[in-house]
C-alpha cells in the first residue's frame, strides 16, 4: 500500500462521514477554548472553519 492508496481511503472515510469529523472538529476546539484564554479564541475557530473548509472541497 503505498501514500496514495492512504490519501484515498483517507478521502473515501471523510466523504463518508463529513458531518461526524465536522462534529468533531467543533468538540475539539469546544474543548481548547475551554482551557485556554479567551483572546485565543477567534484563532481557533478560524483554524476549525479552515479545516471544516478544505474538509467539504473535492
Amino acid at each position: 500500500m503505498d501514500i496514495g492508496d492512504l490519501v484515498g481511503k483517507a478521502k473515501d472515510a471523510l466523504d463518508k462521514n463529513e458531518g461526524a469529523v465536522e462534529g468533531a472538529l467543533d468538540k475539539a476546539a469546544d474543548f481548547v477554548k475551554e482551557r485556554t484564554s479567551d483572546d485565543v479564541d477567534e484563532k481557533i475557530d478560524t483554524a476549525v472553519e479552515k479545516a471544516k473548509d478544505v474538509i467539504g472541497k473535492d
